[in-house]
């Protein structure tokens, strides 16, 4: 999968996370469609499904044994990487420990994880 696919499927799992565990009505830009996404956002998605991606092919498929809250950990952890890469102070929430992440982030992170793990597995 090209790394614009993989940043789109990591942008699509998101937004079906965040419907699925956020509570209330999320805020419109966590359900903004790929089209309207930034640019930064796009290369940072892109580059977290490329980590993903290849922690799990030289896992040998193994990370299916990892339990959700690793998956999601890892993927906090990469992006939490990609906003400093981006932004010289990126906003608190951006950069946020997994701990002070909220539930339903931390369930999207994992559901992002297992949306890229599926198909490789």
């Amino acid at each position: 999968m090209s790394q614009t696919k993989g940043a789109r499927l990591f942008r699509e799992a998101w937004i079906a996370g965040v419907r699925r565990h956020f509570p209330g009505e999320p805020k419109p830009g966590y359900l903004t469609p790929w089209d309207d996404t930034p640019q930064w956002e796009r290369e940072a998605a892109g580059s977290v499904y490329e980590q993903v991606r290849h922690f799990v092919e030289i896992s040998g498929g193994c990370t299916a044994r990892l339990s959700r809250e690793q998956k999601g950990r890892f993927v906090a952890t990469c992006w939490t990487a990609q906003m400093f890469r981006h932004f010289d102070e990126p906003k608190p929430g951006y950069v946020a420990d997994w701990p002070d992440l909220p539930a339903w982030q931390q369930e999207t992170d994992a559901d992002i994880f297992e949306a890229i793990e599926k198909p490789l597995g």
